[in-house]
């Protein structure tokens, strides 16, 4: 039976709002990194105070992702979306007040954390997850994050323009009234809940959480997410600063980091797409297995303009890829009347990742003089997240207790 014209309207609608919201949530977001300088030199701070703001947004953002997930779940993502974006603004506007540490931290990594957890994929693909058939939610996932791919494509130039015309506080109060556009956007995501394909995905929220913490898959997913977030967040903020140490202008920075978003476009809709005729973890080893060669070539090359872009072009198509199939592989196996909640705990080892990422890099290199441990271990967690993506089957809760 086909979905009345009133259920597609609504799933389109969705789509394309919960796509605008991510084209700005993380697009702003990708563009923290070219703020270490600028703010780390005028404030006369090392670099590890920077990392450990941003560090702190992705702890903050990973460990209440669970829990927005669940009121999401519940309540519809409207309100959920609306309120994260109130915070993401807050959080840009106090960290544009040259108040000391203590401030800078608060803003970018409490505010724009929990802003964040309300605004991004998690929440997002959970309400579009409820308005598409099984066969279309990996396209879907694929399609919004492609959107979400060119927001970083087309926020960091527009930043960089910003930091050097009205300096790096203005920028920031710029992009904070910029966020705010994220509200109207939540007024397209329709609230519908998700009727379950069987009995077996009608279950309470204690029981989803027995199901999956009882699988091993969803601990060997899991914890290979950590790796795509230790890599997506070292290079986001600390790829201009390495680039700068290597005698390479902030431009080029600026113009790899857009061109990383620009070739994810495409990298992460024909993730979505062949999530859809493929074993979705094996194409998870896949990346991580691309992302390692990748980045073991660009660090071991000597380090030039032309090596940098052509480094943003590959690592473009593996940047986000991992998201609509991870969430995807959530969906397929545990149903998506929690997905929300469930993608957010997944989400939430990512954020780890992102947290160890972020202040790592700027740890070591506070500790060394160089980022040359931090790119080894980068690669060290793309051989290791391929290898326990790889035995993840998706067979349903209900195919595993017939197995068994």
């Amino acid at each position: 039976m086909t979905k009345p014209v009133g259920a597609w309207h609504g799933a389109v609608v969705a789509l394309v709002c919960g796509s605008l919201i991510l084209l700005v949530s993380l697009g702003v977001r990708h563009t923290f990194g070219l703020f270490l300088q600028p703010v780390t030199m005028d404030q006369g701070w090392g670099r590890e105070t920077f990392a450990f703001a941003i560090a702190l947004q992705n702890l903050v953002w990973g460990a209440s992702q669970p829990f927005t997930g669940v009121i999401a779940d519940r309540y519809g993502a409207k309100p959920v979306v609306a309120a994260g974006a109130v915070l993401y603004g807050l959080g840009l506007y106090t960290m544009s007040q040259v108040a000391g540490e203590t401030v800078f931290i608060l803003g970018a990594g409490v505010l724009i954390g929990l802003g964040l957890s309300g605004t991004t994929f998690p929440v997002i693909f959970g309400a579009i997850s409820r308005l598409v058939s099984p066969q279309q939610r990996s396209l879907a996932m694929g399609i919004t994050m492609s959107v979400g791919s060119f927001g970083q494509f087309a926020m960091l130039p527009l930043s960089l323009g910003l930091i050097t015309v009205f300096e790096w506080q203005t920028a920031l109060i710029i992009l904070a009234g910029l966020t705010l556009a994220m509200l109207p956007l939540a007024l397209g995501i329709r609230n519908m809940p998700a009727k379950p394909a069987s009995v077996e995905e009608d279950v309470t929220f204690s029981r989803a959480l027995r199901d999956a913490f009882g699988t091993r898959d969803f601990w060997l997913l899991s914890l290979g997410f950590f790796a795509c977030g230790f890599q997506v967040v070292f290079i986001a903020i600390h790829l201009p600063a390495f680039l700068a140490d290597e005698g390479i202008g902030n431009g080029v920075a600026t113009t790899v980091l857009a061109l990383i978003g620009l070739v994810n476009i495409a990298g992460t809709y024909y993730a979505g797409l062949w999530g859809g005729r493929h074993r979705k973890p094996m194409l998870l080893s896949w990346i991580y297995l691309g992302r390692a060669v990748v980045i073991a070539a660009f660090v071991l090359l000597p380090v030039t303009s032309t090596t940098a872009y052509i480094f943003g072009a590959l690592m473009g198509l593996f940047w986000l890829s991992t998201v609509p199939l991870t969430n995807g592989t959530v969906a397929a196996v545990w149903g998506v009347k929690h997905m929300s909640m469930l993608g957010g705990i997944v989400f939430f080892a990512h954020q780890l990742g992102s947290f160890a990422g972020g202040w790592l890099g700027g740890w070591l290199y506070d500790q060394t003089g160089s980022y040359d441990l931090a790119w080894a271990i980068a690669i060290a967690l793309s051989l290791i997240a391929a290898v326990l993506n790889w035995p993840i089957t998706e067979r349903t809760l209900a195919q595993r207790r017939a197995v068994v």
